[in-house]
């Protein structure tokens, strides 16, 4: 079983998200929480694979609670879907860089929703959808890299900047490795240790790595 925090500061909607996911064979609620604080305490003590996560909560916001969440290492298993309303909520380009695994419209189809609490409980970011790109694209086109934001390149290799550029352009590990004629286990290979040298927590966070250090320019798609 799939085990879900609902985070939310409307009853009716966890309550919608609720009766969905209890619906569901592989998934089960297991919490529900008003605001950003109660969730990372609910987190902590419920271990759930998967937090779903509004952003804009009293007391503590989801932003906050998503940062929190990502960066205490007794929680690095569990994952967060932030959950919005606008394309163009300007917290969840800042929810991508604490460490959310990628986010959802509020009116996502039932299946859909069904299909991306699976694909972050298996650790992988849910980068697919082209809204995602859009909000890092909008996030970083109105800011330059600053003077120092190249440096955070420093540890990678050649090869590794090249599969970074990839990982931001949206190419899975089996495009990656047909690019640079590499098998899909060693772009696999490379890209975790990308992740390792940069501290980042999933590809999600790489993306915006190489947005914000010029690696990639937004209107950049994996066929430049």
């Amino acid at each position: 079983m799939i085990r879900v925090v609902l985070a939310d500061d409307q009853t009716v909607v966890r309550a919608g998200f609720r009766a969905l996911l209890d619906l569901t064979d592989d998934l089960v609620v297991v919490a529900e929480a008003a605001d950003g604080a109660r969730a990372v305490e609910l987190a902590r003590s419920t271990r759930p694979d998967v937090v779903l996560m509004d952003i804009r909560m009293p007391r503590t916001d989801g932003l906050e609670a998503t940062r929190r969440i990502a960066a205490d290492p007794a929680l690095d298993a569990v994952r967060v879907l932030v959950l919005t309303t606008y394309e163009a909520d300007e917290y969840v380009f800042e929810s991508l860089r604490a460490g959310a695994a990628g986010f959802l419209l509020k009116d996502i189809d039932p299946d859909d929703l069904r299909a991306a609490i699976r694909t972050v409980a298996a650790g992988r970011s849910l980068l697919a959808p082209a809204v995602t790109r859009r909000v890092i694209e909008e996030f970083t086109r109105l800011r330059a890299p600053g003077a120092r934001a190249g440096q955070r390149l420093d540890p990678l290799t050649g090869r590794e900047r090249e599969v970074l550029a990839l990982v931001g352009r949206g190419l899975s590990n089996d495009e990656i490795g047909r690019r640079l004629i590499m098998s899909p286990l060693t772009a696999k290979t490379h890209v975790s240790r990308v992740m390792t040298k940069l501290g980042a927590r999933d590809r999600a966070q790489l993306v915006v790595v190489a947005y914000e250090t010029g690696l990639v320019r937004a209107g950049e798609t994996g066929e430049n």
